[in-house]
C-alpha cells in the first residue's frame, strides 16, 4: 500500500480531542520532563506525553512522581500512569484528571527489570485479565480520554498486541500505542514495524507506532509498514526536542523552518534553566547533563577535538553559570544546519 498526502496528512483523534498533526514525543523516564515538553510542543510536536507516573506513589504524594506529572505551560497534558493494582489506577486517573490532565495513557509497555518485577508495564501482557481490570479502572475513574502503550507481545512465542488492544478498545480505550518489539528484546535490534499491522487491522481506534524513529523518512516507511495512524519518536528526540514538530509537519504537507543555531542555543538554555527550576540547582544540574550532551552532539556532530573538550567540561562541570556559558559557546559560530 502506498501513502497519498490525505492519508500523511490526517491528524489524530482522541476521542473528541483532535491533534494538529500525527507525529507524537514518547514518554520517556528520566527524559521527557516538562521542560523538554514544553519545548517540543512549541515546535510543533502534535502531542506530549509525560515521563512513566507509578500510581500509588503519585496518590500517595510522593514528590518524585508530583514532578513527572507536572504539566504547566502544555496545552494539552497527558499523563503516564503504571501500576498493578485496579484501585491504584482509578485513582491515580482521578487525581492526574483533577490536577489538569486532559489523557491519561496506561504504560503496558515499559521493559525496564524494576518495573515487570512488580508485575507493571509489559510484564502485564502475560496477564491480559489483570490488564483488562487495570484498563477498566481507568476509564471508569476518569471522564477524559485514556490510552494504552504497549509492546507486540512478552516475547516472539506470545505476540498478543491485537488481542490485548482489542479488549481495551471494549473497555474505553481510544487510542492505542504499539512499540514494534517484544518485552524480552528490550531496545535489541530492529521493530518490526510490519508486525504492528496486526493491531491496526484489530480495532476501529487509532494506532500509534513506536521504535526507532529518527527521521522523516523513517514515520513514512513506519506508517505504510505498519498501516497506523501517526508515530511516536523516543531517543531520536534527545537534543533534538524540534524534531517531533519536524516530522509532524513532514507528514502533513505542512512547511518547516529548521530552527537557527540560535534558536537551538535557546531551546537548549531554556531546557537548562527549567530543569534548575523544578529540580533545584543541584539536582536540576545533574539531571541535565544528558541533555545537554545530547545538544552538544547535534550542534557539533564532527566531534573534533574542540567540541570534544567543550562537551566533556559541559557535562562535568558543577558550576551552573559556567554551564550557561559553555551552551552559548557550543552553538556560537557553528553554522546552521537542517533540523533532521
Amino acid at each position: 500500500m502506498s501513502l497519498d498526502a490525505e492519508i500523511l496528512g490526517a491528524p489524530l483523534r482522541i476521542g473528541s480531542i483532535e491533534l494538529q498533526g500525527c507525529a507524537v514525543l514518547a514518554p520517556m523516564s528520566g527524559v521527557t520532563d516538562v521542560a523538554m515538553r514544553r519545548i517540543s510542543a512549541r515546535f510543533g510536536a502534535s502531542l506530549v506525553v509525560t515521563e512513566m507516573v507509578a500510581c500509588d506513589d503519585y496518590v500517595r504524594g510522593e514528590e518524585e512522581s508530583r514532578v513527572r506529572a507536572e504539566g504547566a505551560g502544555l496545552d494539552l497534558h497527558v499523563v503516564q500512569i503504571a501500576g498493578c493494582d485496579p484501585h491504584w489506577m482509578g485513582e491515580a486517573a482521578r487525581l492526574a484528571e483533577a490536577s489538569g490532565a486532559s489523557v491519561i495513557d496506561i504504560n503496558m509497555g515499559c521493559p525496564a527489570k524494576r518495573v515487570t518485577g512488580g508485575y507493571a508495564g509489559s510484564a502485564l501482557m502475560r496477564d491480559p485479565d489483570l490488564a483488562l481490570r487495570l484498563i477498566e479502572a481507568t476509564v471508569g475513574a476518569v471522564s477524559i480520554p485514556v490510552t494504552l502503550k504497549t509492546r507486540l507481545g512478552w516475547d516472539e512465542r506470545s505476540l498478543n498486541a491485537a488481542d490485548l488492544a482489542r479488549r481495551a478498545e471494549q473497555a474505553g480505550v481510544q487510542l492505542v500505542t504499539i512499540h514494534g518489539r517484544t518485552r524480552c528484546q528490550f531496545y535489541k535490534g530492529s521493530a518490526d514495524w510490519r508486525a504492528i499491522r496486526s493491531v491496526v487491522e484489530a480495532v476501529s481506534v487509532p494506532v500509534v507506532a513506536n521504535g526507532d524513529c529518527g527521521s522523516l523518512a523513517d514515520a513514512k516507511a513506519m506508517m505504510e509498514a505498519s498501516g497506523a495512524a501517526g508515530v511516536m519518536i523516543g531517543r531520536a528526540a534527545l537534543g533534538r526536542p524540534w524534531l517531533v514538530g519536524e516530522i509532524a509537519a513532514g507528514l502533513s504537507g505542512a512547511p518547516f523552518k529548521a530552527p537557527s543555531q540560535g534558536a537551538r542555543c535557546e531551546a537548549a538554555l531554556e531546557h537548562y534553566e527549567g530543569l534548575l527550576r523544578l529540580f533545584g540547582e543541584r539536582a536540576g544540574l545533574r539531571h541535565a547533563r544528558k541533555h545537554l550532551a545530547a545538544y552538544a552532539d547535534h550542534a557539533r556532530p564532527d566531534d573534533g577535538p574542540g567540541a570534544a573538550r567543550d562537551r566533556l567540561r559541559l557535562v562535568t562541570s558543577e558550576d551552573i553559570h559556567e554551564v550557561r556559558r559553555l551552551i552559548a559557546q557550543l552553538f556560537k559560530d557553528t553554522p546552521d544546519a537542517e533540523a533532521a
